[in-house]
């Protein structure tokens, strides 16, 4: 298999691309750029596979690493991905990560949030029985242009439903160890870990979760190659850890509507987050997200989407609005 593609920006208006020099203008990290996005090739069938070249990878809920599709310029890797299948239940993966192209694009006017060089391997071994999967993983992340960054992280993670007919139970369950590696001149170690349980009934789904990422005022746990947007708020106050580390406790519940020709086809999802460090008390402050996705005509879909941050620590009080139109797939967009 061979696979080439690319992917362009435009923007409209006055912002900090990261890339414009509009300093004094709120920052959105999609600077306006054409680039290559993937070029690989690549080989695979029902028991594994091999895939050599610039690719998307993005690993389980994409926590530590991920394709951080949310952005308009994807994340992606100069990489060497191997499969493995023994058995339909058990998955074993290695990926050697040479280099990692960046959300702000090769404009961006800070060289290290172009790309950087690395030295980083994954492995990921995923066992599933049932409604059941055990993940365990050892990433061991060296960043050649900026050694602090480099760390090691062992870890597994538990999730499973059991649910039946549309209503029961679920979990997501996940600890990892986190220390200094390569040539990081700091030495630390940190604990992660998530707790998720969920119920679901009537199409809707109610979940409560605490996520820590520790710290001790100094270092704390850092997550580099992650889908960061997926995690504690969309107002992205916490895509770097604070020194004091993250205890993000957090409820939320998600599901579709609809009557008629809408009938399930209004996703909406709402969440609320309590921000607090792992040392010193500190409370840094509040979030709400709310979102409805929504079918327009000719295969569009549209998406609202707001996050509201109220501080009381860290930051200040800030609050985003997203409208957004999406078009997917090979249809026309008229008849």
């Amino acid at each position: 298999m061979l696979l080439l593609e690319g992917e362009g920006v435009a923007g409209a208006g006055n912002y900090n691309s990261g890339a414009n020099g509009k300093v004094t203008y709120p920052t959105v990290l999609d600077p306006a750029s054409a680039e290559l996005n993937q070029a690989w090739i690549g080989w695979n069938n029902d028991r594994g596979g091999v895939t050599l070249g610039r690719q998307r990878i993005a690993l389980d809920n994409q926590r530590w690493v991920g394709n951080v599709g949310w952005r308009q310029n994807e994340q992606t890797f100069d990489a060497i991905g191997l499969l493995w299948r023994p058995t339909p239940a058990l998955t074993l993966r290695y990926d050697w990560l040479g280099k990692v192209y960046r959300v702000a694009s090769d404009r961006a006017l800070n060289p290290l949030a172009r790309a950087r060089d690395l030295d980083t391997h994954l492995l990921n071994v995923a066992w599933k029985r049932g409604g059941q999967q055990w993940v365990g993983y050892a990433y061991l992340h060296d960043d050649r242009d900026v050694a602090s960054a480099s760390t090691a992280t062992y870890g597994l993670r538990w999730t499973g439903s059991a649910a039946r007919e549309g209503r029961g139970f679920g979990w997501s369950a996940e600890f990892a160890r986190q220390r200094n590696h390569a040539h990081n001149p700091l030495h630390y170690g940190h604990d992660y870990w998530l707790l998720e349980p969920s119920w679901t009934q009537a199409g809707v789904t109610l979940r409560a979760g605490w996520e820590h990422l520790g710290g001790d005022g100094v270092t704390a746990v850092q997550t580099p190659l992650a889908t960061l947007h997926a995690f504690n708020g969309w107002d992205d106050q916490f895509l770097v850890t604070p020194a004091k580390g993250l205890d993000d406790r957090y409820l939320g519940a998600g599901g579709k509507f609809g009557r008629g020709r809408l009938d399930g086809k209004l996703a909406w999802a709402l969440a609320w987050h309590d921000y607090r460090a792992d040392v010193g008390g500190v409370r840094y402050g509040r979030e709400w997200n709310a979102s409805l996705g929504f079918p327009l005509p000719g295969g569009l879909v549209g998406l609202v989407k707001l996050a509201d941050y109220r501080a009381d620590g860290f930051s200040r009080d800030n609050r985003k609005l997203w409208l957004q139109v999406e078009w997917r797939g090979t249809r026309a967009l008229a008849p």
